[in-house]
């Protein structure tokens, strides 16, 4: 593991008046860098070479651009050394972590990230002191998990890796034991996943309510956690198929997929906000025991609100989230700060609190 002393020299030797905040061209990369720009910051973007498109159209938005062939070439040493210079802060997102990967985020990559970088590994169910570790730990709920499939006595959802496509979950949903079987099956005959991906899934029961991403921002320059918004996810083909008659539906022959396309917005009534503050709150206590020094910048639990009002947290994100709706839409930053913004600025805004306060080290692992 990279250790903070290596970390902070590097950071001591940043000009603090020309940081750039650098991102893997994917997932939340235009959010972030917009957050940036909005607070007058400077932003460099790593492309892999054939998807670049989007950040040359967006002008506004990227300083600089890094062409590699492959994202995980951000860890050649020409790469590393030229972000150095810079003064670069990597803000991790979904597609840094898959695919850089954890073990060379944990041990090669010897720049600044804005996170605790040992934390990251915990997303991953298959993980040892995993998000499911953590949440009994907040002694926050969750969804049953079935420890073998001959268990399943109800509703349940496969959580499982896609076999080729980092990014992609290869969720699928069962009513009993041996529809587990036929459809993990069929799925191998696809080659959508491998055994190997079906050896280390997760069975997890199906929770029926309406369903919340909480997002949050873990500080150590203050002391609260901050409920920045909520948004929902967009997942094809399943919104497309809720959207068909019931008849239509009975119909419907192909799979089922969970595959996250976008984000529309959300509000919560406001009785439920003491929950929501005490859900972030619970978490950021927890992981701080169990990973010190705990969570630094965004994180969300995406959560299920029971007919009983109970919240149920089925996944974490330990990074960035995908939710850039919440820029414009999310009211919860205006009744704090007086503006409404998303994780990107929020991010921004507290890289230049750090510098201010001499405190980058604080924030940087």
């Amino acid at each position: 593991m990279i250790d903070v002393d290596t970390i902070s020299e590097i950071v001591g030797k940043y000009d603090l008046e020309n940081i750039h905040l650098a991102v893997i061209g994917s997932h939340s990369a235009l959010e972030i860098m917009d957050g940036a720009k909005d607070e007058g910051m400077k932003t460099v973007c790593i492309c892999q070479k054939g998807r670049e498109l989007p950040y040359l159209r967006f002008k506004r938005l990227v300083d600089e651009i890094i062409l590699v062939d492959k994202f995980s070439d951000l860890l050649f040493k020409e790469n590393q050394e030229k972000l150095k210079e810079i003064s670069s802060i990597v803000v991790p997102h979904r597609a840094f972590t898959a695919y850089v990967g954890y073990d060379s985020i944990e041990n090669e990559l010897k720049l600044p990230i804005l996170g605790n970088r040992s934390l990251f590994r915990a997303e991953e169910r298959g993980a040892d002191r995993n998000q499911y570790y953590l949440l009994e730990r907040a002694q926050i709920n969750h969804p049953k998990i079935y420890k073998k499939y001959s268990d399943i006595d109800g509703l349940a959802i496969v959580k499982i890796q896609e076999s080729k496509r980092k990014l992609e979950r290869a969720f699928f949903i069962v009513s009993s034991a041996q529809d587990y079987v036929v459809k993990s099956q069929n799925k191998i005959k696809e080659k959508m996943i491998t055994m190997e991906n079906l050896d280390s899934s997760v069975i997890e029961q199906f929770v029926v309510g309406t369903y919340f991403n909480f997002n949050f921002f873990s500080s150590p320059l203050t002391p609260e956690t901050e409920f920045l918004g909520i948004e929902r996810r967009l997942q094809t083909n399943l919104n497309d198929l809720n959207g068909l008659p019931a008849r239509d539906q009975l119909e419907f022959e192909t799979e089922v997929r969970h595959i996250e396309i976008g984000h529309t917005p959300a509000s919560i009534r406001e009785s439920m906000l003491q929950k929501v503050f005490e859900l972030g709150d619970k978490f950021t206590n927890a992981v701080r025991k169990e990973y010190p020094p705990g969570l630094i910048g965004p994180f969300s639990l995406q959560s299920i609100i029971t007919p009983d009002l109970e919240i149920i947290v089925y996944d974490v994100s330990l990074r960035v989230p995908g939710n850039p709706i919440m820029a414009t839409t999310s009211p919860y930053t205006k009744y704090s700060y007086g503006q409404t913004f998303g994780i990107g600025r929020r991010i921004a805004m507290e890289v230049k609190k750090a510098i201010a306060s001499n405190k980058l080290s604080a924030i940087a692992t």
